[in-house]
């Protein structure tokens, strides 16, 4: 099978792309290299340099490819909170521009990188893929959006449809500046000796799910067919600031933390249930956090 991955040169879509090639599918790339690195992108696969809402570009990209995984997109939750247009034009207009380009080329299958912010502040813990959808942030609702469109292409023209709603993912990886993600800044913090960047003081509790196990959810779905929606945890919740504390475990020693007060647009507590991927095609997550927390610091001692 051949695949298009929209976003590949980024974080998680790089990861993905490696472990497609791995397996022995044929992949594409498009990304417009904005907050991705051509260096992250496997040589194995053909990159496309291009945007998303470049019909062109999107057209050419999607020449013989039977399914796409798309995972483009803008993803810092306080950018989407001060501009919300900008958000909504890249991610969701993107996505319709890339919908339209597979409905021409009859592409008709897609996987889709969603988010846990969709689901704003759950009353239920942990979540399940039918709770109740109202994002507390402009980027969820890019999310949610998007979301929607794509259940109106299943029903209209028969896309086969995949949404995975990732909680928190992390590990090791070149990604974009500045990082969003916590754990890498918690992690190059740490290494350089300096004060970690913590939020609500780390109380709000969240799902840290590693990249590899993360990737493999890819893998496992692109047999499925109608419309389906996924969580992708650990189903397991911890407090950011246990987080932290465990990285200085790792690494032996301690840095101050630099408070950084509360932020718009974040939720108290958020944790999966991923049962319901798990009865669907087996996956679930293999690497805990404390394996994942020495892997991610390795990669960031190597690459100082």
């Amino acid at each position: 099978m051949k695949i298009l991955v929209t976003g590949g040169a980024g974080f998680i879509g790089s990861h993905v792309t490696k472990l497609l090639l791995d397996r022995g599918y044929q992949v594409v790339v498009l990304d417009n290299l904005s907050h991705g690195f051509v260096e992250n992108v496997d040589p194995r696969a053909k990159l496309t340099v291009g945007d998303i809402r470049d019909r062109k570009k999107t057209k050419e990209a999607l020449k013989g490819i039977e399914a796409v995984i798309h995972m483009a997109g803008l993803i810092s939750v306080p950018e989407s909170v001060a501009d919300p247009v900008k958000y909504c034009d890249n991610n969701v207009l993107g996505a319709v521009n890339l919908l339209e380009c597979m409905k021409d080329a009859g592409v008709k299958k897609i996987i889709f990188s969603s988010s846990a912010c969709v689901y704003g502040t759950s009353d239920k813990l942990p979540i399940k893929e039918d709770a109740p959808i109202h994002p507390d942030n402009p980027y969820g609702a890019t999310k949610a959006s998007i979301e929607v469109f794509l259940k109106t292409y299943h029903e209209i023209f028969g896309f086969d449809v995949v949404i995975l709603r990732y909680f928190n993912p992390y590990g090791p990886g070149k990604m974009g500046k500045p990082t969003t993600l916590a754990i890498p800044n918690f992690v190059k913090a740490t290494l350089a000796k300096k004060p970690v960047p913590l939020y609500w003081q780390g109380e709000q509790i969240r799902d840290f799910i590693y990249i590899d196990d993360l990737a493999q959810a890819h893998i496992d779905v692109l047999g499925l067919s109608g419309f389906n929606i996924f969580n992708i945890g650990t189903e397991k919740g911890i407090k950011v600031k246990d987080v932290v504390d465990e990285i200085f475990k790792i690494v032996g020693y301690k840095v101050p933390i630099a408070d950084l007060g509360k932020r718009p647009g974040d939720v108290a507590a958020t944790y999966a249930s991923s049962e319901k991927l798990k009865k669907a095609v087996g996956w679930k997550a293999k690497v805990n956090l404390r394996e994942g927390l020495k892997r991610t610091i390795e990669y960031y001692k190597s690459s100082q």
